[in-house]
């Protein structure tokens, strides 16, 4: 969990500005609860409207506690409740300037606790992109998206749009492509996350298939808490691997 500090009313504008911080540092601070996050996710959600950084008069972006911290209820909106962009902007700018609505718990509905629970299916058409926003938000061209499409990394949808998903793979690819790993390196690990995906559904079949809304509400909470479990677990794992210490 991000915890901030915010100033008295006495503060002043430098220590106002000593507690700026450059977007490698915000990074930083949300891998601890977010490893998948990248500089282009961060960008991204800057070019949805979700934060408003400042900017130095040479461009550079500078983030202040409340940006970090409206960072993460947008990513943890995204991660436990499949919210689109849309909605969780709407939920922001309906709360006092420099607050965030209170986090619900995984698999609590995120409306009052009188509405009823929405359909797994519902969620999982939450947040989708196009093509070109999918793009952008990676900063990648066409080729290269095609080329992860045929080795299976990342597929579009039915109606030809992608899952918020895509974007965190995309910009994973792409970060390893700068230490010349392609994406016909990464097969392997696409097919032994299949294997992992296999082994979650079947765990969490017999709940999905129930006719209580609730009850497959339950599912989707619980397949997204064996998610990740078996994601942490296989981070373990490589870093075991690779003798590398995990904190």
């Amino acid at each position: 969990m991000l915890h901030t500090t915010r100033g008295g009313a006495g503060s002043g504008t430098a220590a106002a500005d000593q507690r700026l911080m450059s977007i490698g540092t915000v990074l930083n601070v949300l891998r601890d609860e977010f490893p998948e996050v990248t500089i282009s996710k961060i960008r991204f959600l800057e070019s949805e409207g979700l934060i408003e950084p400042q900017r130095t008069p040479s461009g550079y972006r500078k983030f202040s506690p409340d940006d970090v911290e409206r960072l993460g209820y947008v990513l943890r909106m995204q991660r436990d409740h499949y919210l689109p962009l849309k909605v969780i902007r709407e939920q922001l700018d309906a709360t006092e300037p420099g607050g965030v609505p209170a986090v619900p718990a995984p698999g609590q509905s995120p409306e009052s606790a009188d509405s009823e629970f929405p359909e797994a299916d519902e969620e999982r058409t939450a947040a989708r992109l196009g093509r070109d926003t999918l793009l952008a938000a990676a900063e990648a061209d066409e080729r290269q998206l095609a080329e992860w499409e045929t080795y299976g990394l990342i597929a579009p949808l039915p109606d030809g749009s992608y899952d918020a998903d895509a974007v965190t793979v995309a910009a994973l690819v792409v970060e390893l492509g700068r230490f010349g790993i392609e994406p016909r390196h990464l097969r392997a690990m696409k097919a032994a996350a299949d294997r992992e995906a296999g082994l979650v559904d079947q765990v969490v079949a017999p709940l999905r298939r129930h006719r209580n809304p609730q009850t497959r509400a339950h599912a989707e909470a619980r397949t997204k808490e064996l998610a990740g479990l078996t994601g942490r677990l296989h981070a373990a794992l490589v870093h075991s691997a690779l003798g590398v210490r995990v904190r």
